[in-house]
């Protein structure tokens, strides 16, 4: 019986002329646009300069803002009052003010000051602009430091650090955000699909036909979960395909420790979007309640604000959203090459998901008076 049951099921999505194309396509085209579009490495801050000094080592400080690649220079003003008024017109992000006695105050081993001014109304640009650029003037004075010799003086001591970064070295967000990508696709498809199944025969007529037949309620929901599980493959291999040949990223673990969880994700997702089925009356129903679910789950899975950042409610809401696992796991897989062992926390939190739905599924299937 499950069998044949199974058969109508991948009948089903393969006469529908949509939905074989957005399993397919859907993921590919996120995958392109939205490691580009959803970037947050803070690039092309508009530089407003005030160089009161108009001297040699100004103008090396200016050139090594510039080339830094984080700054471009859109204003350069005489007075503070211009300068400041760039940024009120939109055309400056922060001021950098370079004192008249600069080059003097340098060279003669004294304390020199410039000044920063950001606008900060967008916090983030305005702090890490701040940052990168104080970062800049601070390499800057150690460069000058060691290039000035003081006769008569012992010249300081310096200290270098050299930064090592671990398991993304070249700071590539696309190569944090892909993998996590892939889940939110996993979530996108094995989620709305599978909520749309039962209210759509609700609503064509034919779950009365279901109903008049010996079929269990357990074998009537495993026929609904295994074509969405099937599909929650297609569409993982897809988007491993795609961030082989477009990012060059491959998992630095094995992949079957990906396919292990992801497994158990699909099948937990996939209960979840039937037991949404179950309680929708109308197709309009079970896309606004999927929708409200999966906006939830994605704002606080960590997919592109830090858990650890959000406030202590947030963190606890975290808990209840099954993206969050499979992305934590999907990160440390393709990023520090994690095994089975190192992920058992979130693997074990997706088993007790994937228990959970698929028995409110079965339960909440009303055979009877549908």
């Amino acid at each position: 019986m499950l069998k044949y049951l199974i058969e109508k099921e991948f009948k089903q999505i393969i006469r529908n002329k949509f939905l074989p194309k957005m399993i397919i396509v859907f993921p590919v085209i996120v995958l392109l646009v939205l490691p580009f579009a959803a970037n947050f490495e803070i690039k092309n801050i508009n530089l407003s300069i005030l160089d009161n000094s108009h001297s040699t080592y100004s103008l090396r400080l200016i050139n090594k803002v510039v080339s830094s690649g984080y700054f471009r220079t859109t204003n350069i003003s005489d007075n503070y009052s211009d300068a400041l008024k760039s940024v009120e017109l939109d055309k400056s992000d922060i001021i950098l003010e370079i004192p008249a006695g600069f080059e003097k105050e340098i060279i003669n081993d004294k304390i020199t000051k410039v000044m920063i001014s950001a606008n900060t109304v967008n916090g983030t640009k305005g702090g890490l602009g701040s940052a990168y650029l104080s970062g800049i003037i601070y390499d800057f004075s150690n460069e000058i430091k060691n290039k000035i010799a003081v006769t008569g003086k012992r010249p300081d001591l310096n200290f270098e650090i050299v930064t090592q970064y671990r398991h993304n070295p070249n700071l590539k967000y696309s190569n944090f955000m892909v993998p996590a990508l892939m889940v939110m696709m996993l979530g996108i498809i094995c989620g709305f699909l599978p909520a749309l199944n039962i209210v759509n025969e609700k609503e064509n007529g034919t779950i009365e036909q279901m109903n008049v037949t010996p079929v269990k309620k357990f074998q009537f929901i495993l026929s609904k979960l295994i074509p969405y599980w099937v599909i929650g493959f297609i569409v993982l291999n897809n988007t491993f395909l795609i961030a082989w040949l477009v990012y060059d990223l491959t998992p630095a673990g094995s992949l079957l420790t990906i396919y292990t969880i992801a497994s158990v994700f699909v099948l937990s997702y996939s209960g979840f979007g039937l037991v949404i089925s179950n309680y929708a009356k109308t197709i309009q129903q079970a896309m606004f309640m999927m929708f409200f679910f999966q906006i939830t789950f994605i704002l606080i899975s960590g997919l592109y604000t830090p858990i650890n950042s959000m406030p202590q409610w947030a963190q606890f809401i975290s808990q209840f959203s099954p993206l969050k696992y499979l992305i934590i796991s999907m990160r440390s897989v393709y990023l520090k090459g994690s095994n089975l062992s190192q992920l058992l926390t979130p693997f074990i939190s997706l088993i007790g998901f994937a228990v959970f739905f698929n028995t409110w599924a079965v339960i909440s299937y009303r055979k009877k008076g549908n």
